[in-house]
């Protein structure tokens, strides 16, 4: 896996603040939102798909409520305007994602996961969950044996 620039940290940073600041009093009105989770981005890799002629990270976006799969365009290299949905293509398979748009200009992709994480006990448990959903999504189908 190829590790991100410091920029590109920061970008994701900046995502997870401004999803939060968009959405945290919904989420805290959600039956199954969890005080000990926060909003965070995390396990993004550069993945070969693009969108819109722009490159993308892929990666996990964890909420108090929800995991989801991401897919965030380098809104820079942006070739034409993003379409309401993509279908993302993984070594694990095909997956549409619908489009979000931030008040604060940022378009990112999303697709939820997991529904409910009131069973967990801490962001780092958050954090490993999100590590094992990226590299089920990114290694490719077993091989039937027989």
């Amino acid at each position: 896996m190829q590790t991100l620039e410091s920029h590109e940290y920061g970008y994701l940073a900046e995502l997870a603040k401004c999803y939060r600041d968009e959405h945290l009093a919904l989420l805290k009105r959600h039956a199954g939102f969890n005080p000990r989770l926060g909003v965070d981005a995390l396990c993004f890799q550069h993945i070969a798909p693009r969108i819109s002629g722009a490159s993308v990270m892929a990666g996990a976006l964890i909420t108090p409520c929800e995991l989801w799969l991401v897919a965030l365009p380098e809104q820079s290299t942006l070739q034409a305007p993003l379409a309401p949905e993509c279908v993302l293509t993984l070594p694990s398979g095909r997956y549409t994602l619908q489009l979000e748009r931030l008040p604060t200009g940022i378009e990112f992709y999303k697709r939820k996961i997991l529904d409910d994480l009131s069973d967990l006990e801490s962001l780092q448990e958050a954090a490993r969950l999100a590590q094992r959903m990226m590299e089920q999504l990114m290694a490719s189908p077993a091989e039937p044996q027989g």
